[in-house]
């Protein structure tokens, strides 16, 4: 079972917000998901992003991938994510 690390959309129309989630790769973007690892809010200034990184660096030990997305925001805050291929 592919593990990636992705968001998850909440909030209204043109109000997004999202959880940050580890999730089967063929789960839909709001479907079934394994474990909450934090949130961001794009809406806020200067951006909101919140995870926990000991399950963040757990998942990623077990082998889980990151989304191009929550890779960058990951970045930004200081977690370094080594992607394989």
């Amino acid at each position: 079972m592919p593990v990636r690390i992705r968001l998850m959309r909440f909030g209204r129309k043109k109000r997004p917000f999202y959880r940050v989630v580890a999730a089967d790769s063929r789960s839909p973007r709001d479907g079934k998901f394994l474990d909450i690892l934090g949130y961001y809010d794009p809406l806020k200034q200067p951006f909101e992003f919140k995870v926990n990184e000991e399950k963040v660096k757990a998942w990623l030990e077990k082998g889980a991938e990151t989304t191009e997305t929550v890779r960058a925001l990951l970045k930004r805050i200081g977690i370094k994510v080594d992607q394989k291929g």
